[in-house]
């Protein structure tokens, strides 16, 4: 387990304050949060790039606060890759090993190993200036791994990647969860957190205000901040079983919840993920309204409040939907509290993201 204690740190301008939070063996935590929170000051400072003020960083027990970084058993890996641009491919992935006094046939086997297995055996003699955005992930990330570390640390690793890439590089870190090790990824994508992560941590002025699992995250916000922040309050659990191509792409998601079934326009294939749904791109009505919308639930209003802009109505479908509408369409509808009322969204509001 990796733990961190009351850390904190001045940078001037900026404060890490008191952040505490602990990783268990195994999960893949994703810490989410805006520009100049603190997210990349954090991961230096668990793996020992930055000193702290105050507060202790343990893994598997042992106090590594001021241990030396070749000794933490941590590895990271930066937005940019951060690779030595003197040396080849396979001599960045081979450094660790050789800083730590491997040689010959043992550094060779292994290097080859994480090679094959990260997709790059054919480019290992290459300069890294020749290397594309996901080339550059695949060897920071086959670098990191090479030491076998307990921890990894990912400083936003998909942010410079065009949308191929990063595609790819998510599904490889879906497999790296299955060796057991402990991942903390940083980001500002909540898209990225609901694809990864096990554990969903929110930064906010240099602290972690909320951590918790991606659903209770993004329905059971516990400040106003993470509400505003994550900006989704229609997010369910399940499993999409997808039409064939004829059917013009609109799938069926069936909610873990109670079983509520959602129209879906996907390309993506049949398995577990999660659907949001924008507050705004639901419509209420009194009665059932002919439309191009693919989901029309019955529900009753369970409650009614102001929002940020115009006024939130939480309707009970079987699971809670959250529309956002303005004040004149709740005096319009007569809605209040016990009213039954119907609620449509079309198939292409509702965004399904697979883990």
């Amino acid at each position: 387990m990796l733990r961190v204690e009351g850390l904190s740190k001045n940078l001037g301008e900026f404060d890490l304050s008191d952040v505490s939070f602990e990783a268990r063996e195994g999960e893949y935590l994703v810490l989410l949060g805006a520009s100049g929170v603190g997210k990349s000051v954090l991961l230096e400072t668990i793996a020992g790039i930055c000193m702290p003020d105050t507060g202790r960083v343990l893994l598997g027990g042992i106090d590594i606060t001021f241990e030396k970084i070749q000794k933490r058993d941590i590895g990271i890996v930066f937005q940019n890759g951060a690779l030595f641009p003197h040396l080849t491919v396979e001599e960045n992935v081979s450094y660790g090993l050789r800083c730590r006094g491997e040689k010959g046939k043992g550094i060779r086997k292994k290097v080859d190993e994480l090679a094959e297995q990260f997709g790059f055996s054919s480019i290992m003699g290459r300069n890294i200036a020749t290397l594309s955005g996901g080339e550059t992930q695949r060897v920071a990330l086959a670098r990191a791994l090479a030491i076998r570390p307990r921890c990894l640390l990912l400083d936003e690793p998909l942010s410079s990647l065009d949308r191929g890439a990063r595609s790819e590089i998510r599904s490889l870190l879906r497999r790296l969860k299955r060796r057991g090790i402990i991942i903390i990824h940083v980001t500002h994508d909540y898209e990225e957190a609901l694809s990864l992560a096990d554990r969903v941590g929110v930064m906010e002025e240099g602290t972690v205000v909320q951590i918790d699992n991606p659903e209770k995250i993004f329905t059971r916000p516990i400040s106003g901040f993470v509400a505003d922040f994550v900006g989704i309050r229609n997010f369910f659990h399940g499993r999409l079983v997808a039409e064939p191509a004829d059917k013009g792409g609109v799938s069926e998601f069936i909610s873990n919840g109670n079983g509520i079934r959602f129209s879906v326009l996907t390309d993506k294939k049949d398995g577990e993920g999660n659907i949001i749904i924008r507050s705004e791109d639901i419509t209420l009505s009194t009665k059932p309204v002919s439309s191009s919308a693919r989901n029309t639930f019955k529900g009753k209003v369970v409650d009614i409040f102001p929002a940020r802009i115009g006024m939130e109505v939480i309707v009970d479908v079987g699971d809670e939907l959250a529309a956002l509408v303005t004040r004149g369409s709740v005096e319009r509808l007569g809605l209040e509290q016990g009213k039954d009322i119907f609620v449509s969204v079309k198939a292409s509001a509702v965004r399904f993201i697979g883990v």
